[in-house]
């Protein structure tokens, strides 16, 4: 509708007569757009360039327009100029090209303006007509095809997965077929053979497709069956490092040991039952809200884990029933064990009631007859609840524990091992690896375990005072120091069997370090220079002895070279050595680290009393009028704080020390993780965007 090239050249606008003279004047008008913020400017540029000899009228647009080159929207101001002669035209003309004004024409007389008027009213109303008959259009189609988009939508992304895979098929020579070479489970070849034939039923070929087994030297790709129970363990171990083929896979033990360990840190009835309360929705509710997917990141990955977060708030209850800790309280179930009574006979203390009154705080004597009845039944006594030594008493216990699970959990770790050099046929590292491992830890951390089960029951109330230090007797144990007699000895031939087990596990130490590097040196010289030959799968040769052969016969001929027949003593030596450090250290520190038990059990305890005392018992201690109202709103705040603190900051920590003790602590005994997982095609992975291409 804009063309700048047009204007309106003249109007009988005015007759009459001037100056005597009875010629008509005539003006010329041009009419057009310009962007309101430069009328000033091109108002005084007109005024000054035509030196007043024009008549400018102008009105500002109320509703923006779009400005056809860039696309934005912008105020415009309407504008009419009045001129005489071509003189002036020219020069306005120009002027509004610079200003970049759009001209439009417009009708010299009223009658034809207003038909020109009328006339693009109508076109407008037509366009408006056409715009919404598409528009309706539009809408009718997009509704209709957002009926079929998902269905589309799989569609394609089946389409576009099922070419990916093709093309990386290999074509035969006759171009008549295609070659793919897969890994799949063994267990599913009858499956996938069923899956071919009718496969060929339904696309009508002549022709089978064939299936066959392939021996390959390549490492196939680890592969552990999961369902919705243990995928979020097999997760946990998978984060760490994916296994390699055939080996060990620690998540079924991690079911069990890595819930245990979260509630040993987090042992507590009541938060466990909350904690156990939110994983029970969210197992039952799982199919609708599975359904609903949803694309809240945080959600889904608490939702990932409700069965981990399901035994964790389970073995919490537990755990809190042992520790008889309820919300920083103790449940008194059977009654204590422990009396007063006996206490204010002549056979006791003698106490009275002055003692009472003079005393703070007075200390029960187990040795007094019945003032000690016997432990409790289930879990720590309640008395220890309101005990001024509770800290002692239950960091005591608590730091015996750490240390005793710790050394099961690594030994049992360890043991794990073996199982793999049983199956890869290493006996060389059973022998010069398992061995000194297992008997080096047994020697002292196991010898140490056992010291505390013998403590607890060679000493009782009678004679817990003469009882020694177990740390003042490992230290003189490891430094040969048995002069010390303010620590009496446990038991008879303590120093000897100390003795012993110190020099066994420091013989432990070049068993892994120098024996099986030279070992491995002798096997490599053995097959280098005496020769071996094979007759009928029996090594024969002059070579070590049969015993020995037994040894070094396994099938990497070196751990160190699998992938040549290459040798380098020097980074035998070195590989070797630093593993053994690496092992004889990590049992102390690792040990030390299992400590992470009793450290947050004690601050969640610790929390978990000082949330009661200064929220909690303030509203259940007050004697103000508000009464009910106030209590409710201080159990509002204790809840919340519950929640906030106890469940999700202290749960995460011990979550995140749970996971470093299975991952560094326990399974680097035996797990190397260094293989890759197996990902089978599937549609529900590639529609769910979970499949790398």
């Amino acid at each position: 509708m804009e063309d700048p090239a047009l204007m309106e050249e003249s109007s009988a606008l005015m007759e009459g007569n001037e100056g005597g003279r009875g010629a008509p004047l005539r003006l010329g008008f041009v009419a057009g757009v310009i962007s309101r913020e430069r009328i000033p400017t091109f108002e005084r540029m007109l005024w000054r360039v035509c030196r007043g000899n024009v008549f400018l009228r102008q009105a500002e647009i109320e509703d923006p327009l779009e400005d056809p080159a860039t696309g934005d929207q912008v105020h415009k101001s309407v504008f009419i100029i009045f001129f005489q002669g071509d003189q002036l035209k020219n020069r306005v003309k120009k002027i509004c090209e610079g200003f970049r004004a759009s001209l439009y024409p417009c009708p010299e007389t009223p009658q034809e303006r207003k038909e020109m008027a009328a006339g693009v009213n109508t076109r407008i109303d037509d366009l408006q007509m056409v715009l919404n008959q598409t528009e309706d259009h539009r809408q009718r189609v997009l509704q209709a095809a957002a009926k079929t988009m998902r269905v589309w939508f799989i569609k394609v992304r089946k389409m576009k997965a099922i070419y990916h895979t093709l093309n990386l098929c290999n074509i035969d020579v006759t171009q008549k077929c295609l070659i793919a070479e897969v890994w799949c489970p063994v267990s599913d070849l009858d499956s996938i053979q069923f899956a071919l034939r009718r496969g060929t039923e339904r696309s009508g070929s002549t022709v089978p497709s064939i299936l066959n087994r392939m021996t390959t030297k390549q490492t196939p790709p680890t592969f552990n069956k999961t369902n919705k129970f243990t995928s979020g363990f097999q997760n946990i171990v998978d984060a760490y490092g994916i296994g390699n083929y055939r080996e060990i896979n620690p998540a079924p033990y991690t079911i069990i040991t890595f819930p245990f360990l979260f509630a040993v840190m987090f042992g507590d009835m009541g938060h466990g039952v909350l904690m156990t309360c939110a994983a029970l929705y969210l197992v039952i509710r799982e199919s609708r809200i599975l359904s609903q997917k949803t694309d809240n990141e945080m959600f889904n990955m608490v939702f990932a884990g409700r069965y981990i977060i399901l035994l964790m708030g389970i073995f919490s209850v537990y755990t809190g029933i042992i520790y008889n800790d309820c919300f920083s309280k103790s449940l008194n179930m059977f009654g204590s064990g422990w009396s007063v009574r006996p206490m204010f006979s002549p056979k006791g203390a003698n106490w009275t009631f002055e003692t009472l009154n003079e005393n703070k705080v007075l200390q029960l004597d187990p040795a007094v007859p019945g003032v000690f009845n016997g432990p409790y039944p289930l879990g720590i006594d309640p008395i220890w609840n309101i005990a001024t030594n509770k800290l002692t008493f239950l960091n005591s216990f608590k730091m015996k524990m750490s240390v005793i699970l710790g050394v099961i959990h690594m030994m049992f770790g360890v043991s794990l091992s073996l199982f793999n050099h049983l199956y890869f046929k290493k006996p060389l590292n059973i022998f010069l690896g398992f061995i000194p491992e297992i008997v080096f830890m047994a020697s002292l951390f196991g010898y140490l375990i056992i010291l505390v089960f013998y403590k607890w029951t060679a000493y009782d109330a009678f004679t817990s005072k003469d009882a020694p230090s177990l740390l003042i007797a490992f230290i003189n144990m490891c430094l040969f120091n048995y002069g010390d007699i303010t620590n009496k000895p446990l038991y008879r031939g303590q120093m000897g069997i100390q003795i012993v087990l110190v020099l066994i596990a420091l013989a432990c130490v070049p068993c892994m370090l120098i024996v099986k590097t030279m070992v491995l040196r002798r096997q490599h010289l053995w097959k280098k220079h005496l020769g071996t030959q094979k007759f009928g799968g029996v090594r024969v040769g002059n070579g070590p002895t049969e015993d020995e052969a037994g040894i070094m016969d396994h099938d990497a001929l070196s751990q160190h070279s699998e992938d040549g027949d290459e040798f380098d003593f020097g980074d035998v030596a070195v590989h070797q050595a630093i593993h053994t450090i690496e092992y004889c250290l990590g049992c102390i520190s690792n040990t030390a680290s299992y400590l992470r038990l009793w450290a947050l059990s004690l601050a969640h305890a610790q929390l978990s009393e000082v949330l009661w005392t200064m929220v909690m018992h303030l509203g259940l201690s007050s004697r103000s009028g508000g009464g009910f109202f106030g209590l409710s709103i201080i159990f509002a705040a204790f809840a919340m704080l519950t929640v906030c603190i106890l469940l999700i900051m202290e749960g995460l920590s011990a979550f995140l020390h749970a996971l470093r003790l299975h991952w560094v602590e326990f399974q680097n005994k035996f797990y190397t993780g260094q293989g890759f997982k197996f990902v089978p095609f599937s549609f529900e992975s590639i529609l769910e965007g979970r499949f790398d291409e």
